[in-house]
């Protein structure tokens, strides 16, 4: 997808606004898959968190992924996308027994976190199907906020618990068919991710009749020139091996699961924003644009950095801008960063904007949530619309006109 695409898309649908191109999507669906074509049984499911527009998900399913979720919200959209249930993994977390039963009933995998939900849910259900998700206490990424395989985690039971877990299950005679685990997003060193692999391995010999292994995901994408990433590659050459030396010990042949998120769309997506107003003051240069942390809010959340580029100008001198938004706090998406020379009216693009970005847009200062389009076969097809007055007062209830205020 070139610049010029994404203006004609800024000029066709108005900004701000999401843009998804599918084939980056397939791209990485396909690159991962090639990497443990190795694997007899690999199975991908989509983490929707990432970006839960149901045409995104449409798009994935016939790929032939399924679908991570976290919330019965999450279920019932990847239903309402036409995924059959026993594509559907569900790990919630915190969430009560009534809901994960709730869950249970739609035919979708469960997959508990915690030592009391399972000892509950065993003691009621003894023959349903459970995954099993283990905290193998293992840093990733280095982040707290995005690594969640960690000693402090609430994710998860501790691989320390692993003799009270069992407990549990030869107590109530669970049906458990799964060991699954998460470390976190942004792993930058593989052998971390081997390390805790093994972790899972061992947890999964005191199980005798499980079916599949679920490494999570987490891999890293490049942010900016030159940053790096999680070599797929090299992962899917050393993981496929010792998951196949792991299989032929286990004596059944597993399946192995992944669950990305980040990895498959983030990359895909532009943000695109309108310059309101260039601000010059003692010290430095604001290019104010027609969005906030409303709409974007990774970089003020995470520290996280999106490469800026002025489309409408991207051959122009580079000169230092911080670019901020129109809500009524600091929301600055980059400090003092070297783009294009930038004049009102121009259309900034946001990269690395098809992750975590839409999923976590609110109406803060009641701004309405901006329009997403998906990029496909040379064409942009709206996906959701923006907003309207009438969406913020869709859920709000007046007072009766008759009631005293006092």
């Amino acid at each position: 997808m070139q610049s010029k695409d994404l203006l004609q898309l800024a000029e066709q649908f108005g900004s701000p606004i999401y843009v998804y191109d599918a084939e980056k999507i397939k791209s990485q669906y396909n690159r991962l898959t090639k990497a443990f074509s190795k694997v007899e049984k690999l199975r991908i499911n989509y983490a929707m968190k990432a970006l839960s527009n149901i045409a995104i998900l449409q798009l994935l399913k016939e790929m032939g992924s399924g679908l991570d979720t976290v919330s019965i919200q999450e279920v019932q959209l990847g239903l309402h996308a036409g995924y059959d249930p026993e594509k559907i993994f569900y790990t919630p977390n915190g969430v009560s027994l009534e809901e994960i039963e709730e869950v249970h009933a739609m035919g979708v995998q469960i997959n508990i976190d915690n030592l009391s939900i399972l000892e509950q849910f065993g003691a009621k259900h003894p023959n349903v199907p459970v995954c099993i998700r283990i905290n193998p206490h293992v840093m990733a990424g280095g982040n707290t906020n995005i690594s969640v395989g960690h000693i402090d985690s609430k994710f998860g039971i501790s691989i320390h618990q692993l003799p009270h877990l069992v407990r549990i299950v030869e107590n109530t005679k669970m049906n458990i068919v799964g060991i699954h685990m998460h470390t976190g997003s942004d792993i930058l060193d593989i052998e971390v991710f081997l390390y805790a692999a093994e972790i899972l391995f061992d947890a999964a010999k005191n199980f005798k009749n499980l079916e599949f292994l679920d490494f999570g995901s987490g891999f890293k994408v490049p942010y900016k020139k030159d940053d790096i990433e999680t070599d797929i590659e090299e992962l899917g050459k050393k993981l496929s091996k010792r998951f196949n030396a792991f299989c032929t010990e286990y004596g059944k042949e597993l399946t192995l699961i992944f669950e990305p998120g980040k990895f498959l769309v983030s990359e895909a997506g532009s943000f695109l924003v309108k310059v309101n107003v260039i601000k010059q003051t003692t010290s430095t240069v604001f290019a104010g644009v027609d969005s906030g942390f409303n709409h974007l809010i990774r970089p003020m959340l995470y520290g996280s950095q999106h490469h800026i580029e002025n489309i409408s100008n991207p051959k122009g001198k580079e000169r230092f801008y911080s670019v901020v938004g129109y809500i009524c706090e600091t929301d600055t998406f980059a400090n003092n960063r070297r783009i294009s020379e930038i004049k009102e009216g121009d259309i900034l693009s946001f990269k690395n904007a098809g992750a975590y970005c839409y999923s976590m847009a609110s109406n803060y200062n009641s701004r309405y949530r901006p329009a997403e389009v998906l990029w496909m076969n040379g064409e942009g097809h709206l996906i959701r619309a923006h907003e309207t007055f009438e969406d913020l007062l869709k859920n709000q209830i007046p007072l009766p006109v008759t009631t005293a205020i006092i």
